[in-house]
């Protein structure tokens, strides 16, 4: 889920400065590393979601290179173990051995053209 630029929020929220949004492709992905946890980002145009980098069949990483999250037509994320298939703007699994199941969204804010992870 993203809010762009604070939107609602009278003040700066809590959380995490990722990097860039313009720094991921559109369409396009990145993994980040920190405090033992592993996530990812997709963005595609306005719409940019986090999410926990564990697939809900395997539990395992999702990337099967760094920063790859994205099928090579880059519609959909793609499991790289197994081939399960999410969308992109909710994560749920539309093919694979976890049809019906989602990955675990976090929150994420667009403000001043930089992407932050809520707490």
């Amino acid at each position: 889920m993203v809010l762009r630029d604070g939107a609602g929020m009278s003040a700066r929220p809590a959380g995490r400065t990722l990097c860039r949004l313009e720094e991921i492709d559109d369409p396009g992905s990145r993994g980040f590393e920190f405090d033992d946890r592993s996530i990812f980002v997709v963005r595609r145009g306005a719409t940019v979601a986090a999410y926990v980098n564990s697939c809900p069949h395997t539990r395992g990483p999702l990337d099967w290179v760094e920063h790859r999250f994205l099928n090579l037509a880059r519609t959909h994320i793609l499991c790289g173990t197994h081939g399960a298939v999410f969308r992109l703007e909710d994560g749920y699994c539309i093919d694979g051995p976890c049809i019906g199941d989602h990955l675990t969204a976090l929150k994420v804010v667009v403000e001043s053209g930089l992407l932050r992870l809520l707490d």
